[in-house]
């Protein structure tokens, strides 16, 4: 495989284009964690989703990392699937934690691709249904909708301290 930045735009566009099946799974991976931790969270559009996937590949750097990741888990199959179990879910969890952005974000976008990956079933190869699950857990994780994300952390000193 081979990255150019032709290949990006063709990954990015892929991404962009995928909305109207991460969208509801995010949306429905939000409203279990919600239930779970017993907190509301706000659901998200498909051209909120599309907007933040530009943000994403906006960022040269992030972008061709997002691109190999989703590139890879589009092209990977293992015979019968299991043996593969590791690779899948290991490209899985590094691609939600790289969209979701840099600590907290990419260890909380990683466990929720665990999560997200349980009700995610997508027909195709081996890694179609990790890559769905890691586009929901991360873009989930860096989209607005958390309560305590929208409030002052109360662990912030003040630059005057």
């Amino acid at each position: 495989m081979e990255l150019t930045p032709d290949r990006v735009v063709e990954e990015s566009q892929w991404v962009r284009e995928r909305s109207a099946v991460v969208v509801p799974l995010l949306n429905e991976t939000r409203n279990q964690l919600g239930e779970l931790f017993d907190t509301e969270v706000g659901t998200v559009t498909e051209a909120e989703y599309r907007e933040e996937v530009a943000s994403v590949f906006a960022d040269g750097d992030v972008a061709v990392n997002v691109a190999g990741y989703v590139a890879l888990l589009r092209e990977l199959d293992v015979r019968d699937d299991y043996p593969g179990f590791v690779v899948d879910e290991v490209l899985g969890r590094e691609l939600a934690a790289t969209i979701a952005g840099g600590q907290p974000l990419s260890l909380l976008a990683q466990a929720t691709f665990h999560f997200a990956d349980t009700i995610t079933h997508t027909d195709g190869t081996a890694g179609a249904d990790d890559l769905d699950a890691a586009l929901a857990a991360g873009f989930q994780t860096r989209l607005p909708g958390w309560e305590w994300r929208e409030r002052p952390n109360p662990f912030a000193v003040a630059r005057n301290q």
